[in-house]
């Protein structure tokens, strides 16, 4: 029984372009979402290239065989692909954790493109001694099905392509405006612990933090993607006790969580979120307990979700004293919040920082927006719930301003609460239309409250109820917003790049 290899290989390419779907698909735009991570700019870059030479075997190999030169051209994008390949396990190990689905299927990806290489490859050598032409060789169905692959792989690529470059861009922006608008922190040079520095307002914040010259230290699960991250810049530990007791710290700043938009808040859920919040901080609290010189502050992160939701209609404005409610958002905070003040008792001055939604290029603004950008924006449930944003530079600003204000006061250790909003709160429905203006789009689809509450259950509420939260403390302590109002925030976040 004679096998025919070209047919095989081509069949294996068919398979590699369903994997590569899925894998681009559910990880790199989904669980992954690379678009977003400032992080990932390498890897994309890497993989518009891949996505290229793909575009172009699948396209390439759908329906002609590669006769004479054209054999040596096939053979050489081979061996690019290889190196590529290598290049990308190297950058991608580098610079995040890969969820172990992405981890197999990339293995499975790697085994199968060698399969399919290698057969092709000795086919190659066969085309070689052919006159140099690219033959037609329709394969049916499986030929236009890979030349889909090809199309779709392209696009892809395109995809990734625009996405590095926009990473690049603006990284190269916020490190101009760290330049032109620096974000001074106290009077003088800390040592400084950021938990959650590899996340969307951490990674912004240890930028500001070396540029104001600080010597950083991030609590992080995977030290070497984000010592890689953050070039070498950063040290970076798995554990509290990698920091040696001689190595004071100075200033502790907790933004460590985990994603509480997504999975549904069974009980299961609700432990891993509190874990995450209150659990970590106590750990946290404990640790600086054992060291021998206590930090002076701890900057910690909590939520407006504090104060429960805001009945619709309701326009009284939630400052820093209005009271919690019996619901797990606000439970999840009061716990949060009361991990924290633990540190008092070691004599560290601690600020809890209520965040409200957190405008910028990463996080959940890019799905906000996405209807908008599609042209479909509109109102989503009745409209009517309050939304208090603010902008991620002024979030790292406020931050920079109570260091300084707690290090001017000085006195005993104690606890504070500042709410992290603009003072221009706005209803759901109001925001959206900002947004539509602001992208010159339409604002005219609405989305019923009903599907988002069976598909999210309690977690609706986030998207579905409110709280129109004022920084009452933040702007008796003087403290003045660069991003007052949306639609200067957007602006900003929506311009070209």
């Amino acid at each position: 029984m004679t096998i025919d290899t070209h047919l095989l290989a081509l069949q294996l390419m068919a398979a590699q372009g369903l994997m590569g779907a899925f894998d681009t698909l559910y990880h790199h735009e989904g669980t992954e979402a690379l678009a977003q991570r400032n992080t990932a700019r390498r890897e994309l870059s890497i993989h518009a290239v891949r996505s290229s030479i793909y575009c172009a075997m699948f396209i390439g190999l759908s329906s002609w065989a590669w006769h004479g030169a054209w054999a040596w051209v096939l053979l050489a994008v081979f061996g690019v692909e290889i190196v590529l390949t290598l290049w990308d396990f190297v950058v991608e190990d580098g610079s995040r954790l890969l969820p172990p689905t992405e981890r197999v299927t990339h293995t499975v990806l790697a085994i199968n493109a060698g399969a399919f290489i290698a057969l092709l490859a000795m086919n190659a050598v066969d085309w070689a001694a052919q006159p140099t032409a690219l033959v037609w060789q329709p394969q049916g169905w499986l030929g236009a099905f890979l030349a889909l692959c090809g199309v779709g792989v392209g696009i892809s690529g395109l995809r990734d392509g625009l996405a590095a470059r926009a990473l690049f861009r603006r990284t190269a922006q916020e490190e101009q405006r760290a330049v032109e608008a620096p974000v001074h922190f106290g009077s003088k040079p800390q040592r400084v612990l950021v938990t959650g520095g590899t996340g969307f307002i951490g990674q912004l914040l240890v930028r500001h933090l070396l540029a104001d010259g600080h010597a950083v230290t991030v609590w992080t699960r995977d030290a070497r993607s984000a010592a890689w991250g953050f070039g070498g810049a950063v040290r970076c530990v798995q554990a509290l006790e990698q920091i040696p007791a001689t190595d004071d710290v100075d200033v502790v700043i907790n933004l460590a969580g985990a994603r509480i938009l997504g999975q549904r808040w069974s009980e299961r859920r609700q432990r891993q979120l509190m874990q995450s919040r209150a659990g970590l901080t106590n750990t946290l609290v404990a640790w600086v307990a054992t060291r021998p010189r206590k930090p002076w502050l701890l900057l910690s992160g909590s939520a407006i979700g504090y104060y429960g939701v805001q009945p619709q209609g309701d326009t009284a404005e939630l400052a820093e004293d209005a009271p919690p409610q019996d619901i797990f958002m606000s439970t999840l905070c009061q716990g949060w919040e009361q991990a924290a003040r633990g540190a008092v008792a070691h004599g560290v001055h601690v600020a809890c920082m209520r965040f409200g939604f957190v405008l910028g290029h990463q996080g959940s603004l890019p799905q906000l927006l996405l209807p908008v950008a599609l042209g479909m924006g509109g109102r989503l449930g009745s409209g009517r719930q309050w939304l208090s944003w603010v902008h991620v530079h002024d979030v790292i600003r406020a931050m920079a301003h109570v260091w300084t204000l707690t290090e001017q006061a000085g006195g005993d250790a104690a606890a504070q609460v500042f709410n992290f909003t603009a003072p221009g709160a706005l209803t759901q429905e109001e925001f959206t239309r900002v947004a539509a203006s602001v992208m010159h789009r339409p604002c005219w689809m609405p989305t019923p409250a009903a599907p988002v509450k069976l598909l999210l259950g309690e977690q609706a509420d986030l998207l579905l109820e409110g709280q129109r939260v004022v920084p009452a403390r933040l702007l008796q302590t003087g403290f003045r917003f660069a991003f007052p109002d949306a639609r200067s925030a957007l602006t900003d976040l929506c311009r070209p790049r």
